[in-house]
């Protein structure tokens, strides 16, 4: 197989990977035959799949609109995976030309991914860290360079946290990420939910067990627990696509389907 220009030298193309396998969920190019197949697999097991990632894309293209356009300018995406498709320095300079981002991954192949489409970017960076490691991502210097000046910065944890497991200590990671962000600072999150579809999330919840991310569903009172500090932005924490939407006909008969719930949290 040819090596595209935007693959790192080295990377492994007979292997899937789960941040390639979700930009294909979301219509982008930046993915293979190999995880093309893993992700109709996982389709064939639970068709709403596609639906429910684009709705999660969406989500945090409103969320970064709405932060944006209140006068965020910084932005620190924690699990960023491949930043294509829609990328958060694309959807906030729509608002906000002077925009600066540093996206964070902890997989290797997004990683050096992102490196490569982010090469000509000046106001944007990719880290290699550890959400669970939170001190070590908080002092890395693209993170502290993005928190030194003391103005207002929107925390992405799109369809992170719930690959932080009880024992990881959620609460302790986001009290850290909390306290090092100056006032006026957002959280945008979003989370996949036990609610809404129980047989079908319980079953995709099964299946990653035997991974080495494990996920871990959460009720909607626990994921709203998670902005513990923050001020809820009306709608406060719901379904995917009835966060602020474009137009309320997209929302459909059933947001439910879409399993995951989401909202955006204000730092007084």
């Amino acid at each position: 197989m040819a090596r595209p220009n935007w693959v790192p030298a080295g990377t492994d193309l007979d292997k899937p990977n789960a941040a390639r396998v979700y930009d294909y969920y979301l219509g982008g190019s930046h993915n293979f035959e190999v995880d093309r197949q893993m992700a109709r697999r996982a389709i064939e097991l639970w068709p709403d799949l596609p639906m429910i990632m684009r709705a999660n894309r969406a989500f945090l293209r409103r969320a970064t609109q709405y932060v944006a356009a209140e006068g965020i300018s910084r932005f620190l995406d924690i699990g960023s995976g491949i930043p294509t498709f829609g990328a958060v320095h694309e959807v906030a300079r729509e608002y906000r030309p002077d925009a600066r981002v540093v996206y964070v991954d902890m997989d290797p192949v997004a990683v050096a991914h992102s490196r490569l489409i982010l090469a000509d970017e000046d106001l944007c960076w990719i880290v290699d860290a550890d959400l669970r490691n939170t001190d070590d991502l908080l002092a890395r210097p693209e993170v502290e360079d993005l928190l030194a000046p003391g103005e207002p910065v929107a925390v992405i944890l799109n369809a992170v946290m719930h690959f932080v497991t009880e024992d990881d200590g959620p609460e302790k990671i986001l009290a850290k990420l909390r306290e090092a962000l100056p006032s006026g600072s957002a959280l945008i999150l979003s989370h996949a939910s036990l609610e809404g579809r129980p047989d079908q999330a319980g079953a995709h919840q099964d299946l990653y067990r035997s991974t080495p991310t494990p996920l871990t569903m959460r009720t909607r009172e626990q994921i709203t627990a998670m902005f513990d500090g923050f001020d809820l932005v009306e709608p406060g924490v719901v379904y995917l696509p009835e966060w602020r939407p474009d137009d309320d006909a997209t929302v459909g008969p059933h947001p439910e389907r879409m399993t995951g719930m989401a909202g955006v949290g204000r730092l007084s």
